[in-house]
This record gives structure tokens, C-alpha cells and sequence, in this order.
């Protein structure tokens, strides 16, 4: 499983990588356009949890980890209108 930690100072994103051989990359949410209020990221794969909740309570950072979801095909369209009233 992979997991990502968000951290907002470059120092703890980087702490926290080296001790869990993470990979360190810059986050970005939408509609930020501002460089400086992206998170910090680091990519952890294969890693004990409770390590890494030790570790983000002690460096203020959270977590959200990646599934992999197989695509649901969407309902049916309809083939006539809709008739509210008869």
C-alpha cells in the first residue's frame, strides 16, 4: 500500500523520508496558485502504520493513502424523456 504525507515545512517532509526511505516531492491542492502554500509530500510505500502515525504526530504532518479503484461504468442513459405528469 502507499501512502502520502503532507507536511508543511520542508524540514520534517524531509526528517520523516530519510527515516522511512520515503521520496520527498512538492504537493500541490487546486486552486492554489500561490508556490509557497503547497504542502510538502513524501511517498511511502510498504511501511508500518503505527511508525508513521508516530512520526507525523511528532512533525505536525497527515496522511492520505492511494487506492486502486477499478472504474464503474456509469448508469444507463435514458431512451425517452421523463413524463411528470400523465
Amino acid at each position: 500500500m502507499e501512502l502520502i504525507a503532507y507536511f508543511w515545512e520542508q524540514e520534517d517532509a524531509a526528517v520523516v523520508a530519510d527515516l522511512l526511505d520515503g521520496e520527498v516531492r512538492r504537493g500541490h491542492f487546486h486552486g492554489e496558485d500561490d508556490d509557497e502554500d503547497h504542502p510538502w509530500m513524501v511517498v511511502l510505500r510498504d511501511v508500518d502504520q503505527a511508525v508513521v502515525d508516530e512520526l507525523l504526530s511528532k512533525h505536525d504532518g497527515w496522511i492520505e493513502t492511494t487506492t486502486e479503484r477499478s472504474p464503474t461504468a456509469p448508469p444507463p442513459l435514458p431512451t425517452a424523456p421523463k413524463r411528470f405528469k400523465k
